[in-house]
């Protein structure tokens, strides 16, 4: 589905990332994993189309990633982007304006589950509830690949949960998921696959469960022993 070869990418002096080779494929739920720095979201965001690589290849379905690759993908940054007029309502008429794939019944009846009201304004919201309506917004697409940055941030205990087990749900064997997030003990319930990043490279990547075994040890461990 998604193929980077020697994908680079600089700011000025500052090699964000730098000679990433990875293939993702559908079926599997990827953990991208790593400290702050380490690359991760300057990756998604080339993959999402939103930042153009320095050099290299980044390839969706065989094509160069750009406008059409965008109508497959759908992305969820860490940082609010949504205008202070909005209410939840507003959201999801600005996604179905802009994504094709987007499903407004799906939304609204996740919203209502969330007890999320359609007409409050989404500048006033906790920094939990905007969490679960980016999530739930990101979520009601029906992308070929969904990659959600730092899924769990800013959410409780309890809610975390319903992320995981909403996560859980989107899977399916023609979508490809990649998380990223520091709560690796949270990922490593539901990723059968997973990438560690350091100073903008991946240092360790393949199926969790066989990085298990060839290492005896967990996912988390692994994290701590590569970043410690």
């Amino acid at each position: 589905m998604l193929t980077c070869k020697q994908l680079v990418k600089k700011y000025l002096m500052t090699t964000a990332v730098d000679g990433v080779d990875l293939d993702i494929q559908p079926g599997h739920v990827y953990a991208l994993l790593g400290p702050n720095g380490s690359g991760k979201t300057t990756l998604m965001k080339m993959i999402a189309g939103l930042v153009k690589p320095t050099s290299g290849e980044l390839l969706f379905e065989g094509a160069p990633v750009g406008v059409a690759s965008k109508a497959h993908v759908a992305y969820m940054p860490t940082e609010g982007y949504f205008f202070n007029y909005m209410t939840c309502r507003d959201v999801g008429r600005y996604y179905a304006d802009f994504f094709r794939d987007f499903d407004q019944n799906a939304f609204e009846a996740m919203l209502n589950k969330l007890q999320l009201p359609m007409d409050h304004k989404a500048s006033k919201l906790s920094s939990g509830m905007l969490a679960k309506l980016k999530l739930a917004a990101t979520l009601c697409r029906d992308s070929r690949l969904l990659m959600l940055d730092e899924p769990l941030n800013g959410i409780d205990i309890i809610a975390r949960d319903w992320t995981v087990e909403s996560i859980r749900a989107a899977m399916s064997p023609s979508r490809a998921i990649v998380l990223s997030s520091h709560l690796v003990d949270e990922l490593e319930k539901i990723i059968d696959q997973a990438i560690f990043m350091k100073n903008g490279q991946v240092v360790l990547a393949g199926e969790a469960q066989v990085l298990r075994e060839e290492h005896h040890k967990s996912i988390v461990d692994l994290y701590k022993e590569i970043y410690a």
